[in-house]
């Protein structure tokens, strides 16, 4: 009998993982409807005008928000649907290294570098000020402050337990965050003609000033192939970034004033997965593959079709988790705040563009 029980209970293990998955089928194949839709929109466009006026991309956004505004999906949909933003997005991501050579990190020379360490610390502290003016308390303006310079929901959490910011502030920051992260995904392409900027110019742009890693892909994709790898560069070296903002703030929260609500998170400093994403680790060994001749020109384009895909998926998630009466909610003063730091952050990054000469 002693044989027989490590099978059962291999087979016990087995059950749950099969379950588990199933229970992610209904919201992953309502966003694989919506994908199909997005597609299919896109080569309705490619035959009769020749080219995609919005791809496919931003139509999986646009409808799943759609959807999202007319219908909240119930709790069988909810775990697909966030299995589908998160991990799909973050494997999508992964797979962009292959295509990416980390020669052009060191081509784009120490300058950028440089420059994209200075927004952050400039856009960090311009935030701040601009949070006090409207009359935002301290922790929640070092997270707008955080979240708008770094990588928007992933510095918020990863910041709050330090600082011991309030769950309410910390939920506020974050639901207004994922708003105007999808809007800031949707306008940024109308600096190209506005600003008249090239594709690497707004490839800069891009991964200065979108939110999160996985977005950069959806704001960067229907303007060019450059532009996505230059913005996925230049947001990556912004989220290292996120290391060392999380321990100065550590070095600093004693000097914070008290705060005695219950609703404080309780102060601590999070854990390496928190500061270096296993995505952000996946992509840079991929590309360091890449730029080795390890992985082979001839699988170069299958891998960027599955990871296009696999995004577009992640977007329709992304639209069906956006609730953009959130707005209403979120308060006056914190709706300015997170806009203003986003504009004032939008002309820091076109400064620095034109600072450093990038064509």
């Amino acid at each position: 009998m002693t044989s027989i029980r490590p099978i059962e209970k291999s087979s016990e293990r087995g059950a749950v993982a099969i379950l588990s998955g199933l229970h992610l089928l209904p919201g992953i194949i309502l966003c694989l409807f919506i994908t199909a839709l997005a597609i299919g929109v896109q080569a309705m466009e490619e035959r009769s005008f020749g080219h995609p006026y919005i791809e496919a991309l931003v139509v999986a956004i646009l409808v799943g928000i759609a959807v999202r505004t007319a219908w909240e999906p119930g709790d069988r949909f909810r775990v697909g649907i966030a299995f589908s933003a998160k991990q799909l997005l973050e494997v999508a991501v992964t797979l962009l290294g292959a295509s990416v050579s980390l020669g052009a990190i060191a081509a784009s020379g120490p300058a950028l570098l440089t420059g994209i360490m200075a927004t952050v610390i400039l856009a960090i502290g311009v935030s701040y000020g601009i949070c006090r003016l409207l009359g935002l308390p301290v922790r929640m303006a070092i997270l707008v402050a955080c979240g708008n310079a770094i990588c928007g929901n992933s510095a918020i959490a990863a910041v709050a337990p330090v600082i011991g910011a309030q769950a309410r502030d910390v939920a506020a920051a974050i639901a207004f965050t994922a708003v105007l992260g999808v809007l800031v995904v949707l306008g940024l392409p109308l600096f190209v003609p506005l600003a008249g900027l090239t594709e690497h110019q707004y490839g800069v742009l891009a991964g200065l000033t979108v939110y999160a890693v996985p977005q950069v892909l959806a704001a960067t994709v229907p303007v060019g192939v450059l532009s996505t790898q230059v913005g996925t560069l230049v947001k990556l070296v912004r989220v290292l970034m996120l290391g060392p903002v999380v321990v100065a703030c550590s070095l600093l929260s004693h000097r914070l004033p008290q705060d005695g609500s219950a609703a404080a998170v309780k102060s601590r400093r999070p854990g390496l997965s928190k500061l270096v994403p296993w995505f952000i680790l996946g992509f840079l060994l991929l590309s360091a593959l890449r730029s080795l001749g390890l992985i082979p020109d001839v699988a170069v384009k299958p891998i960027r079709q599955v990871a296009g895909f696999l995004t577009i998926v992640s977007m329709a998630a992304l639209g069906l988790g956006v609730d953009v009466r959130v707005l209403a909610r979120v308060g006056v003063r914190v709706t300015l705040a997170v806009t203003a730091s986003l504009a004032v952050l939008i002309v820091i990054s076109l400064v620095l563009i034109r600072g450093l000469a990038i064509s």
